[in-house]
C-alpha cells in the first residue's frame, strides 16, 4: 500500500484526487493539505465519506510515501522543499512557475519526482505528436491558442509554454531561430516567432491548439479535456510509478508512460 498525501487537497482537482486515491486498493489517503477548509474530513469534503483525515495546513507535518502537489507556484516550491527534507517523492503538477524557481527546484530535488505541466495522457500524446510533426514542417508558421476556465491564474499555460518550447527547441537544433511570442497588437506584423495565446472563460477545462501554417494548406493538433479526470488519472499513475523508483532526480510523463 502507498501512502499518499495532497497538498492543495481543498481545491477542484485536490479534491477528484482525494478521491481517486480514496477509491484505489493500491493507495492510502495518509495526509491532506491546503490553507482552506482547514479541520475538514478530506473524505467528506470530496464526497467520498468520512476518511479521518482532516485538512491542515502545517506541511511541516508530512509523513507519507508521496506528496501530490496540484497548488500554486510559490507554495509548490515550499511544498517540494518540505518533501525534499523529509524524503518524500513527489509528483507535482502545479504550473506558473517562473524560471527561477524552476532553477530553485532543480536545486532543492533531492528524492525522486515527477514533475509535468499536464498529466493526461493525451496531452503527453499531443506533445509527442508535435516532436514528430515539427522537423518536417520547418518553414511553416506556428501558432498556438489554449482555451482554459475563467478561474486559472497563469497564461498562457503551463501546457502551451511547454508545446511552444519543444516545437522552439527543436527549430534551433536545426538553425532556424523563432522567438516566443505571448501577445500581438496594433501594428505588428508577423515576424520570426511562434505566437502562444491564451483564452479564459466559463468552465472549460483544458483545449490545446497547435496550428502549422504552410502555402495553401493547415495542421491543426487539437488535444481537449473533458474533465479534470483526464489529469488525475494521469497523475495516479504517476505516483504508482514513482514508488518504485529509487534514483533521485526529476522525471516527466515521458518516463511514467515509458516514451
Amino acid at each position: 500500500m502507498i501512502s499518499v498525501a495532497i497538498a492543495g487537497a481543498a481545491g477542484r482537482m485536490g479534491r477528484l484526487l482525494v478521491r481517486n486515491v480514496v477509491e484505489d486498493r493500491e493507495l492510502e489517503l495518509a495526509q491532506a493539505f491546503d490553507i482552506r477548509e482547514v479541520g475538514k474530513d478530506a473524505g467528506e469534503l470530496a464526497g467520498v465519506g468520512k476518511t479521518g483525515v482532516l485538512i491542515s495546513d502545517n506541511i511541516d507535518g508530512l509523513n507519507a510515501d508521496v506528496l501530490i502537489d496540484f497548488t500554486v507556484a510559490e507554495a509548490s516550491v515550499e511544498n517540494i522543499r518540505v518533501a525534499n527534507d523529509k524524503g518524500v517523492k513527489l509528483v507535482v503538477g502545479t504550473t506558473g512557475f517562473s524560471e527561477k524557481q524552476l532553477n530553485e527546484i532543480e536545486e532543492i530535488i533531492k528524492v525522486p519526482a515527477v514533475i509535468s505541466p499536464n498529466f493526461s495522457v493525451g496531452v503527453n500524446l499531443f506533445w509527442k505528436t508535435l516532436e514528430f510533426l515539427t522537423p518536417y514542417l520547418l518553414e511553416w508558421d506556428v501558432e498556438i491558442a489554449e482555451i482554459h476556465h475563467r478561474f486559472k491564474k497563469d497564461a498562457p499555460s503551463g501546457t502551451a509554454l511547454k508545446a511552444a518550447n519543444l516545437i522552439k527547441t527543436i527549430l534551433e537544433e536545426r538553425g532556424i531561430e523563432r522567438e516566443l511570442k505571448l501577445e500581438r497588437s496594433g501594428m505588428n506584423p508577423r515576424g520570426n516567432e511562434i505566437g502562444v495565446f491564451g483564452i479564459r472563460g466559463g468552465d472549460v477545462v483544458g483545449e490545446h491548439t497547435v496550428f502549422f501554417f504552410g502555402n495553401g494548406e493547415r495542421i491543426e493538433i487539437t488535444h481537449r479535456a473533458g474533465s479534470r479526470q483526464a489529469f488525475t488519472s494521469g497523475a495516479i499513475r504517476a505516483v504508482k510509478w514513482i514508488s518504485d523508483v529509487s534514483e533521485p532526480g526529476i522525471y516527466s510523463m515521458d518516463d511514467v508512460l515509458g516514451f
